[in-house]
């Protein structure tokens, strides 16, 4: 069993619930932010699902330099901070330089460290400082053995707020694979481990000029996920993904996201009782 993580009003690991890390990729506007949370309060306290709201203030590894990024650090914080206040759900978000951290950790429940920065120590070393849950994001590069390292260095500091997550593992030019036993080996750890539902379904750089997915994989990825172990799904939620400003084509449905989470439950619920 893993460590339980407080979060807000929110608890992973340890016999609770399977959690739900979800949001738009990016932060497209106040009002649109604001619009998918509402949704995602509604359907998750309906289902008693417990939920962290998502959304980047800054895409820094967009693949073209053309692309949208997102409001940046204060507006982008100031948006995350309304999210709180009028839905009560705690909100992650990316940090991605040291400079960064401070300022996020004062609005931020949970500090998300990049899979493309998951062993910059300094960023790390930071993001731990502040107190603040880390998830780090596994890098599409590294063995789940690997993260032992990455986990010392954030109880370095003393923090014990950690959360592991698996998003996929390059296969190939412009193709990732979810491995499964990841997730088991990773959870030896004692920490919370999270399935990237929507990020291992990506195809890095697979338009050319953005990234493309195959979105109508992540429901049978996520409930593989609950039998290995998973405390935690996140997942890429927008009204309109191929309309979205970033990662549209890996991005589930919000009308879509009910259902899903139904499947996810069930299967949750048939392994406790199978355990």
């Amino acid at each position: 069993m893993t460590r339980e993580i407080r979060i807000g009003n929110v608890t992973l690991g340890g016999s609770n619930p399977i959690g739900l890390i979800a949001g738009p990729c990016v932060i497209e506007s106040e009002e649109s932010a604001l619009t998918h949370a509402r949704m995602l309060k509604y359907i998750t306290q309906k289902l008693k699902v417990p939920c962290v709201f998502k959304a980047s203030y800054d895409k820094a590894n967009r693949t073209s330099l053309a692309s949208f990024r997102g409001p940046g650090l204060k507006k982008g914080l100031a948006v995350l901070r309304r999210v709180k206040e009028e839905f009560g759900l705690p909100v992650l978000s990316d940090v991605h330089s040291v400079a960064e951290a401070e300022a996020a950790a004062a609005v931020l429940d949970v500090i998300q460290i990049p899979a493309f920065l998951s062993r910059q120590t300094d960023l790390l070393l930071a993001a731990a400082g502040t107190g603040k849950t880390v998830n780090i994001k596994k890098g599409q590069f590294l063995a789940p053995w690997d993260m032992g390292h990455v986990i010392k260095k954030i109880e370095s500091t003393g923090n014990r707020s950690i959360l592991l997550t698996e998003r996929g593992v390059t296969f190939g030019y412009n193709t990732l694979v979810a491995d499964f036993r990841s997730l088991l080996i990773m959870r030896e750890y004692g920490y919370p481990v999270v399935f990237g539902a929507t990020n291992s379904v990506q195809a890095p750089g697979g338009r050319g000029e953005s990234s493309g997915g195959e979105r109508k994989f992540v429901p049978n990825l996520a409930m593989a996920a609950v039998t290995c172990g998973a405390d935690a799904i996140f997942a890429e939620v927008h009204e309109d993904p191929d309309r979205a400003l970033s990662d549209g084509p890996n991005m589930l449905r919000m009308d879509d996201l009910e259902p899903f989470l139904l499947k996810v439950t069930r299967v949750e619920q048939a392994v406790r009782a199978y355990v």
